[in-house]
């Protein structure tokens, strides 16, 4: 709630005791901590705060790959979430093949017809997109669209956003 209200002073001394309170718990290479590490490195993150962000969310991939295996969702999560502060910092070869293994995580789990699916087309798409490559990326907007008009409905945020986000691109194009 703090992080959402941009309270980041009051949220990051919280977000710190969670993660020592799950290290102590668990230990140093539980998927709780690597969630914790997560979470803080996302705030850290909003708060520009890369160069810290950074080796928290690859320690918790690293946990989540030795503890969940290389197919859990978790870890799909933090894969986007590293790829989209290397996107941030225009570090975007680093980015593109995170967001890519973040998307065959989430295709392979919950098939190719998933809101997360669809979610990780959109952060592609708008990774291609930085980078020029519209033809790339507009076809993985419009599947992330499709999805998300089949099992979203039509009124919902996540799809505006993706609208907005082909919109965006075709307008850059001219179109």
């Amino acid at each position: 709630l703090l992080e959402k209200q941009g309270k980041y002073d009051e949220a990051e001394p919280l977000f710190q005791r969670a993660l020592k309170t799950r290290e102590e718990k668990f230990g140093p290479n539980h998927p709780q901590v690597a969630a914790s590490l997560n979470n803080l490195a996302g705030l850290l993150e909003n708060q520009g705060k890369y160069d810290e962000a950074k080796p928290l969310y690859e320690r918790a991939i690293e946990i989540g790959e030795k503890t969940l295996g290389p197919n859990h969702p978790d870890l799909a999560t933090w894969l986007n979430n590293l790829a989209g502060l290397l996107e941030k910092q225009g570090k975007y070869d680093e980015a593109e093949p995170l967001f890519q293994r973040a998307l065959k995580t989430r295709e392979e789990k919950f098939g190719p017809n998933h809101p997360q699916v669809a979610a990780s087309l959109n952060n592609l798409a708008g990774l291609l997109e930085n980078q020029g490559k519209y033809d790339e990326a507009k076809p993985l907007y419009e599947r992330a669209i499709e999805i998300g008009e089949k099992t979203l409905g039509p009124n919902h945020p996540d799809l505006a956003t993706w609208l907005n986000n082909l919109a965006g691109l075709l307008e850059k194009q001219g179109k």
